[in-house]
């Protein structure tokens, strides 16, 4: 069984995917902005750990990295936590993956959740160090780090999943796609031993599509991870 953390648990995709590989028998550890999500009477005893912190501010994402380190090294991470349309969207959609990626140790396998609208994304990094970035740019730049990850570091695979348009408090009561089709791909990546392509996959319903090709494009990695840095303080192993 694998030690998985999912970022993002409290509700929609993030809470069931967690809520999938508890019942496949998996150790979770959710991560969620406060306790006081945490509603229901087993929402504490079913996972193996809860981590807290707003990955809206750099310091409280550092803490949540924190907190992570004491379960060990995690054998996936999923990072599913996402806004949309929201002063935020940058460092909830991209900047905050980067950095748990860069502070905790490198687990087997990572996942990061994108979305179909990276495409009209823009390759424009100047938005990012002035916090004006749109959704569609976020999600483009977050599937770029998977990228990117899974072309720099051996024996951590990485993937980037498209959930599709589902009926999550985000995606509206009028989104059309299934709702567990949208997180069955994300825990399928985390745990499935046979997986092809092993890494660097970008992901519809388990299966794989072509993303934006700035997201391969080696120069926009190098430009991208380098712009985060320079925004963080924090550098990439």
């Amino acid at each position: 069984m694998a030690l998985v953390l999912v970022t993002g648990a409290a509700g929609g995709l993030g809470r069931d995917t967690a809520d999938a590989l508890a019942g496949d028998g998996h150790d979770v550890v959710v991560h969620v902005r406060n306790r006081a999500r945490l509603n229901a009477a087993d929402d504490t005893a079913r996972w193996k750990g809860v981590v807290t912190g707003d990955l809206a501010d750099l310091d409280e994402i550092r803490e949540v990295a924190r907190q992570a380190a004491g379960f060990g090294r995690f054998d996936a991470v999923i990072h599913n936590a996402g806004v949309m349309n929201r002063p935020e969207d940058v460092t909830v959609n991209t900047v905050a993956p980067y950095m748990l990626t860069a502070l905790m140790d490198k687990p087997a396998r990572l996942v990061y959740l994108s979305s179909s609208m990276h495409h009209g994304g823009s390759t424009d990094l100047r938005r990012l160090a002035v916090g004006a970035a749109s959704y569609s740019d976020t999600k483009l730049w977050v599937t770029t780090l998977a990228l990117a990850f899974a072309a720099r570091w051996e024996g951590t695979s990485s993937h980037a999943v498209d959930p599709g348009w589902v009926p999550t408090r985000m995606g509206g009561r009028g989104a059309t796609d299934d709702l567990t089709a949208g997180h069955e791909t994300q825990a399928w990546l985390a745990t499935h031993p046979d997986v092809t392509p092993s890494t660097g996959g970008y992901w519809y319903h388990r299966q794989p599509r072509t993303p934006h090709t700035a997201t391969r494009d080696e120069r926009f990695q190098e430009q991208l991870l380098a712009a985060l840095e320079r925004h963080t303080g924090v550098a990439l192993d």
